[in-house]
């Protein structure tokens, strides 16, 4: 069962092509390498015993999405990562999160159309909740006016994939993930930002390890415990094995609607500097760090109601945040090496 993933090589994507391969599927790997190195592939290699296909595309290009859905027609499913992430980027470059994010959706969706039966998996956030009003956050909260583009991107990516869903053979089910944080136990792949990182976890192995002065801590005075926004943090191999039983599902044809969401986190929100402190406690490294402006585009605090998930899925968060810190830790060290 040959299963594209685009974005493959990237943080996500490497660790869900790991958890695909491991429960016996072929994969297929686009990546255009803007934000990911081919050696990630070795790393796959070497944790799974296999070697995927690899093709080097920009999906934004229709004619080469064409060209890779001719030459490879018995494509079942495909999960899609690649998009531009950064909400604060986001806000400073509009255009090009409008580019990146929902003209390749668009495209490889315009492939999946022409097929007798298809499958979609759909990386989401949830960003699409805006600030909600009540944690933890249910898949049946009220999607907000997006406070980013990026957030506004995965909006309008669901209502692209809900419009086309009800009108071709494509099943899709749409992955509204939180903080996905950490790295393989094998330390062989994990989160390796182009230049400077813009998440939280990043930031601070790069402080860890000298290769950032101190981290920036946006805003102390919000309406939290202790004035830091509060998120949910999943270890990004829980994140993954979400994907596959998500994938599952659609292949067994379990699902009841043309498409289902879910939310996909702990169920457990932590601030900052709780994030701060625990990761100084597993390494037992001092983080050096200050507190800035607020950052526009970041709400107060976002974690996720997972009893459907748990139900419908069979699937549950399992690695502690404990776990995810150390081990991004590890593989911060050993990348540094």
């Amino acid at each position: 069962m040959k299963i594209l993933v685009t974005g493959g090589l990237g943080f996500i994507g490497s660790h869900t092509v790991v958890e695909l391969q491991n429960k016996g599927y072929d994969v297929i790997i686009v990546d255009d390498l803007s934000n990911a190195t081919i050696s990630v592939l070795d790393g796959i290699e070497k944790i799974t015993g296999k070697r995927p296909e690899f093709v080097q595309l920009d999906i934004r290009d229709l004619a080469g999405v064409s060209k890779l859905f001719s030459n490879y027609n018995d494509i079942l499913g495909v999960i899609h990562f690649a998009a531009s992430k950064a909400v604060g980027e986001s806000v400073e470059r509009p255009l090009l999160y409008y580019d990146n994010n929902l003209v390749p959706l668009i495209n490889l969706l315009k492939e999946l159309d022409k097929k007798d039966n298809s499958h979609f998996i759909f990386s989401s956030s949830c960003t699409v909740y805006g600030q909600a009003d009540v944690m933890p956050i249910t898949e049946d909260a009220p999607v907000q006016q997006a406070m980013s583009p990026y957030g506004n991107t995965k909006q309008i990516g669901e209502e692209i994939i809900t419009d086309v869903t009800r009108v071709s053979n494509i099943s899709a089910i749409l992955l509204r993930y939180f903080n996905p944080i950490g790295a393989h136990e094998s330390t062989l792949i994990g989160e390796l930002p182009n230049g400077v990182p813009q998440n939280l976890i990043p930031f601070i192995t790069q402080t860890a390890i000298g290769l950032r002065k101190e981290l920036s801590v946006f805003g102390d005075d919000y309406d939290t415990v202790d004035g830091t926004c509060i998120r949910d943090y999943i270890h990004v191999v829980d994140l993954a094995k979400a994907h596959v039983a998500a994938l599952d599902r659609l292949i067994k044809g379990d699902n009841i609607e043309k498409v289902e969401t879910f939310n996909i986190g702990t169920g457990k929100g932590s601030s900052v500097l709780e994030i701060i402190n625990a990761f100084e406690k597993v390494s037992g490294v001092k983080l050096p760090y200050k507190v800035v402006a607020r950052r526009e585009g970041d709400i107060t605090q976002a974690y996720a109601a997972t009893d459907k998930v748990n139900e419908i899925l069979g699937w549950k968060a399992e690695l502690s945040l404990e776990t995810a810190l150390n081990s991004a830790w590890k593989w911060e060290q050993k990348v540094r090496k």
